[in-house]
C-alpha cells in the first residue's frame, strides 16, 4: 500500500503555501504522492503547479478537478501542462462535486452525473492522445452543433509527455463507484472504513484490474487523548453527514447510513440543518470515527495502517496538518 499525503484546500483566512510546506515534507519522507483539492475556494492547478515546481520526486494529484468548472478540454490543457511541467508527476483525479457546488456555484445544470462523466473522460482520453476532438453527446457538443457554424474538430497543439495521464474518479453511489472501475486508472473513496467499505462496494471491488488503484483519504491525528483527537473531527463529519447537500440530496448522508449508521443519518441532518452544529457533532459516533480516521499514538495508528492495508487499499491519503503525523506514519508504512 503506498502512502499519499492529501493537501485538501486552504481553509479561510490560510494560504494553500501552508499544505504545500506539508507535501514538500512528505516528499523528503517518501511519500508516494500528494493531492489537492478545490470546492469553492483556493483552486487545485494553481496549488498543483507551484507544489510541482517545489518538489522533484512526489506525484502531484488533483483530488478533485470539479467537472463542472471547466470544459473536458480544457482539462486535457491543463492536464497536459501539469505532466509537462512535473516531468510526468501528474495524477488527474475528476468528480462532479454536487447539485449544491454544481448550480449554485459553477452555473451548471445538474443533469446525469453518470452520463456526464463518462463523456467527460471520454473526450479528455481523446484529447491527451491527440486526436480530433468531436463529440455529440448528451452533455457535451464538439464542435457546437448550434453556434455560428464555423467550429470544427481541432486536436491538442500542445505534444503531452504522456497521454495515458492516469485519471481517477471521485465516487460513492454504487453505480458511479461501478463506472470507475470501468472508466478510470484508480478511485478516490471518502469516509472508507476497512470494516464496512469492502462489503459495501464489494461488486465494483470484484471487478477491479490489477493496476487499479483505490486510493481512500483519511484524516490522521497522532494524540495521546484519543477521545479529544475524536472530537476534533466531529465537526467536520457533522458537516459533509448532515449539511453537504439537501435533505434527500446528500451523497455523504447516503453512504454514512449504508455503513450501517441509518438512526444517526436522519439525526445528524435534521440537527445540522435546524441549526444545531453542535449537537450534529456531539452525534457522530466514535465508532464510526474509529474506523473511518487515524486517530491516537502512534501505536494505535499503526494497528488501523494494518486494517487499511488488509481491506484493499492500494494508496493510503493521509489528511493531517502535524508534521508529526506525517512521520509517524511514514515510519509505519514506509
Amino acid at each position: 500500500m503506498r502512502l499519499g499525503f492529501y493537501m485538501g484546500y486552504a481553509p479561510p483566512g490560510t494560504s494553500p503555501l501552508e499544505p504545500i510546506a506539508l507535501a514538500q515534507e512528505a516528499e523528503r519522507l517518501g511519500y508516494d504522492s500528494a493531492w489537492a483539492a478545490e470546492a469553492w475556494g483556493t483552486d487545485c492547478v494553481s496549488v498543483l503547479a507551484w507544489l510541482g515546481a517545489t518538489t522533484t520526486r512526489i506525484k502531484i494529484g488533483s483530488a478533485i478537478m470539479q467537472i463542472p468548472g471547466r470544459t473536458p478540454s480544457n482539462t486535457a490543457m491543463t492536464a497536459a501542462t501539469l505532466d509537462l511541467l512535473s516531468e510526468g508527476r501528474f495524477l488527474l483525479g475528476l468528480g462532479t462535486s454536487g447539485p449544491q457546488v454544481v448550480e449554485g456555484w459553477h452555473g451548471e445544470p445538474w443533469g446525469k452525473p453518470l452520463t456526464k462523466t463518462r463523456e467527460y473522460v471520454e473526450i479528455v482520453r481523446t484529447a491527451l492522445r491527440r486526436e480530433l476532438v468531436e463529440h455529440h453527446g448528451e452533455h457535451y457538443d464538439i464542435p457546437f452543433s448550434n453556434g455560428t457554424g464555423l467550429g470544427k474538430p481541432l486536436k491538442l497543439m500542445a505534444r503531452p509527455l504522456r497521454a495515458d495521464i492516469p485519471i481517477y474518479l471521485a465516487a460513492m453511489r454504487p453505480k458511479a463507484v461501478a463506472q470507475a472501475f470501468e472508466i478510470a486508472d484508480g478511485w478516490l473513496p471518502i469516509f472508507w472504513s476497512p470494516e464496512q467499505a469492502p462489503k459495501v462496494f464489494a461488486s465494483a471491488l470484484a471487478n477491479r484490474h490489477e493496476d487499479f488503484d483505490v486510493a481512500p483519504t483519511a484524516p490522521a491525528i497522532l494524540i495521546d487523548d484519543v477521545e479529544a483527537g475524536r472530537e476534533f473531527l466531529k465537526p467536520y463529519y457533522a458537516l459533509y453527514v448532515g449539511g453537504m447537500g439537501a435533505r434527500g440530496q446528500n451523497f455523504y448522508n447516503d453512504l454514512f447510513a449504508r455503513y450501517g449508521y441509518e438512526d444517526e443519518a436522519r439525526k445528524i441532518q435534521d440537527l445540522y440543518l435546524d441549526g444545531n452544529k453542535r449537537d450534529a457533532a456531539a452525534a457522530i459516533p466514535d465508532s464510526f470515527i474509529d474506523e473511518v480516521a487515524l486517530v491516537g499514538p502512534k501505536e494505535r495508528l499503526a494497528e488501523r495502517v494494518d486494517a487499511w492495508r488488509e481491506s484493499g487499499a492500494t494508496s493510503l491519503l493521509v489528511s493531517t496538518q502535524q508534521p508529526e503525523a506525517l512521520r509517524a506514519l511514514a515510519e509505519i508504512a514506509l
